[in-house]
């Protein structure tokens, strides 16, 4: 299910990568909720072995930057943006970057860290650091924002190569490259996958394929884009990678009407003989099956909302699906990605708060059902019966509006 963390995890720029232990592992920012500014001081490390990628444990702090602790000792206190993490040769190197526009690499005996002795990576500025070792033990690190940066790795693994580094491997002008590179070999191509704005906001996640790692690359399309997700939404950054012999998207969405508190989600991607791509939507139910449509379904599951329609908390300390503005009209939609009827559905009883009327849409067909609210609940009676899988849209008109949960009957 999306988001795909405990919902007091707010995590973006999701690098997810199969250890030798088995188990998945998802490295990335940490957000806190409510704040008006981008990630914090610290990363957590996440990890699960289920196949739907559910279950996941909370290892915790694996980096922890605070201005008394400073495990950046060059950057005290800075606060940490995307950062990415890989094995090698037993030693797992977690490579991170700072709000002053440095990067560093620290080291664990586990996966999972704590990742301690934290060095500066020498003669590079920027942010975004990304990881690759290819087949030969060869690793390559790439780096930047607007223009993209690689060279090769000595063996320390903590300095470029002399004379390697390749400047704009991907540049905004010819990829739409904005950030957040990701690197991952697939069927002997090299597969870049990073932060495109060519639609406008940098909402995309696209990629590139090259014969080699450091290029020359040629852009090949977008795999998801988190339009819609939130009205104030504005960036995309995760990775591909494959897990128990299927291939995912990472990336985040964020939420309560904000730039800044991102979740990490998931959606099964296919990688196609020619090697390209096919673009997916957001989904509710991500790697997991559909939802079903007679359980007790969580309204802040929406994938997509519309106008004045957002996820925030509500005073119980849960999450509700509501309009921006309390005390005054608003209308759009919620929409839910896929829900599965096994038996036919007559009615939906929503549980929300507010006044006004629900109404309801599948398969973008049109309103098939409308209903008032009433006494903390409003029964929509649908005009025609659906089974099967289905996407379905809740439409909210009316004051104060907040849906907790439905369920069909």
């Amino acid at each position: 299910m999306n988001p795909i963390l405990p919902r007091k995890y707010f995590t973006p720029d999701a690098e997810a990568h199969p250890m030798p232990d088995g188990r998945l592992y998802i490295y990335g920012s940490n957000d806190k909720s409510g704040a008006n500014y981008y990630c914090s001081t610290q990363y957590l490390v996440y990890s699960t072995d289920n196949e739907n990628l559910e279950d996941w444990k909370v290892h915790g702090v694996s980096f922890d930057n605070s201005a008394d602790r400073a495990d950046a000792g060059w950057a005290p206190g800075n606060i940490l943006y995307a950062p990415d993490a890989i094995c090698k040769d037993g030693r797992y190197y977690l490579y991170l970057c700072t709000q002053s526009q440095t990067e560093g690499v620290a080291v664990s005996d586990k996966p999972f860290g704590p990742f301690t002795d934290a060095v500066q990576i020498k003669d590079i500025t920027g942010i975004d650091p990304a990881i690759f070792v290819d087949d030969d033990g060869q690793a390559y690190y790439l780096w930047g924002q607007f223009s993209l940066n690689g060279a090769r790795l000595n063996p320390d693994m903590r300095t470029l190569e002399k004379g390697s580094t390749v400047h704009n491997i991907l540049t905004e002008q010819e990829h739409g490259f904005h950030e957040g590179s990701s690197l991952r070999k697939i069927n002997g191509r090299y597969y870049l996958v990073y932060t495109d704005i060519s639609r406008g906001r940098a909402t995309c996640l696209s990629y590139a394929v090259a014969d080699k790692p450091l290029g020359p690359y040629r852009k090949g399309g977008v795999i998801i884009d988190n339009t819609g997700c939130d009205p104030q939404t504005w960036n995309n950054h995760g990775s591909i990678t494959e897990y128990k012999g299927r291939y995912y998207v990472f990336y985040h969405r964020s939420t309560q009407n904000s730039r800044y508190s991102r979740r990490v989600c998931v959606e099964p991607i296919k990688i196609n003989e020619d090697g390209s791509i096919d673009e997916v939507p957001m989904t509710s139910n991500g790697a997991s099956a559909p939802i079903n449509a007679f359980d007790t379904i969580d309204a802040s599951v929406a994938c997509r909302m519309s106008r004045d329609v957002y996820i925030h908390p509500s005073e119980d300390g849960k999450e509700v699906v509501g309009c921006t503005e309390s005390g005054r009209f608003g209308s759009g939609w919620a929409e839910y990605r896929y829900i599965d009827f096994p038996s036919a559905a007559e009615k939906c009883t929503v549980f929300s708060g507010g006044s006004g009327s629900i109404g309801l849409m599948a398969d973008g067909k049109g309103e098939i059902g409308r209903g008032e609210i009433s006494e903390g609940k409003c029964v929509i009676r649908l005009t025609e019966k659906i089974t099967g899988r289905r996407v379905i849209w809740l439409l909210i008109s009316g004051k104060d509006i907040e849906l907790r949960n439905f369920r069909f009957g």
